[in-house]
């Protein structure tokens, strides 16, 4: 088979093929749920073909799902033209390769052994969509601003289709996600319960994840998206019990104040903000936190009360200390 018929066969724009090691076999059936093991290497066009990304360098091949909304879903079409065991390369324009940065950071995120959302830069908000972000990673960020044509090096291991495998919670539909999302919450309350506040975490964690990939494809603001955002902040909120309990008071302070941003209401976000400030000393900020609770809602009086006298505890200690550290001045 020629490559022009080959890259016909792609019926993209945008995009030449030029397999440099034949398959065997058929073309595997790439129907939606089958998965898809392969190995990657991307490129840059330049006389070095300076290699951004290689999969055999991280030691494990990447696996998507047909039909999962996987971000580069060029690949998919990549993938769909190539026999088991093919080596291919492509070059693909800029329209296919825009999103690749995007794609890149989580990838080497997970393979760093890291979470693939960044939860520390999450502030949301319609500004911040215009905002400049930096991937954390130069080369991606030279990318973002110059999106460049690529080529991707393609080997395909094996195509396993959907009764094959166990689906991982990556691989669900948005149905399946929100159905597991109640699953997790109740087993991260469990944890709580049991004092596993890292595992709770985790569980946590995942519901949260789950409900932001399905809230992202809703329009913003509408009855769905709401529902999602308040599921989101409720997951949220008892992951910052945790962290409280873990006494990552700043992380917490981070997460209540970008659901307060948003929702000037959350009368919970600002108690756990006023415990996370009266545990790293911000008196003002928590005082202020706590009428804030109270003008919100009256009924938490006696919790509010027991948290002041929590505060005025805290901060005789550490005049106590402050007084201490002084005295050995003199």
């Amino acid at each position: 088979m020629s490559d022009m018929q080959d890259t016909l066969l792609l019926g993209s724009e945008g995009i030449k093929k030029t397999i440099l090691h034949g398959g065997t076999g058929d073309i595997p059936k790439f129907i939606t749920g089958a998965k898809v093991t392969f190995h990657f290497r991307t490129q840059l066009c330049d006389d070095e073909r300076t290699v951004i990304d290689d999969s055999r360098v991280v030691g494990t091949p990447m696996e998507i799902v047909i039909g999962n909304m996987f971000k580069l879903d060029i690949w998919e079409s990549l993938l769909a033209s190539m026999r088991i065991d093919e080596v291919a390369e492509f070059w693909c324009d800029i329209i296919h390769t825009g999103v690749y940065p995007l794609v890149s950071k989580s990838m080497r995120r997970i393979s760093e052994g890291k979470d693939p959302v960044d939860w520390h830069i999450h502030t949301c908000g319609m500004a911040n969509m215009f905002a400049y972000h930096s991937l954390g990673y130069d080369d991606l960020d030279e990318l973002m601003k110059e999106p460049k044509p690529l080529y991707f090096v393609l080997e395909l291991l094996r195509v396993q289709q959907p009764s094959e495998y166990n689906r991982e919670s990556w691989a669900l539909s948005d149905a399946e996600r929100l159905k597991a999302v109640p699953v997790l919450h109740g087993q991260g309350n469990k944890l709580y319960k049991q004092g596993d506040y890292q595992e709770a975490t985790q569980k946590y964690k995942e519901a949260i994840i789950c409900i932001k990939n399905v809230q992202t494809k809703e329009k913003a603001w509408e009855a769905p998206w709401l529902k999602m955002e308040k599921m989101g902040n409720t997951l949220t909120l008892n992951y910052c019990q945790c962290l409280l309990r873990m006494e990552e008071y700043y992380e917490v302070i981070e997460h209540t104040s970008d659901i307060i941003n948003q929702h000037p209401g959350a009368v919970k976000a600002f108690f756990l903000r006023g415990k996370a400030h009266v545990e790293v000393w911000n008196e003002a900020e928590a005082r202020q936190d706590f009428s804030r609770v109270l003008d919100l809602d009256p009924g938490m009086k006696k919790a509010v009360k027991k948290e002041l006298a929590v505060l005025n505890m805290r901060m005789e200690e550490k005049n106590q200390e402050d007084r201490d550290k002084y005295k050995g001045m003199f």
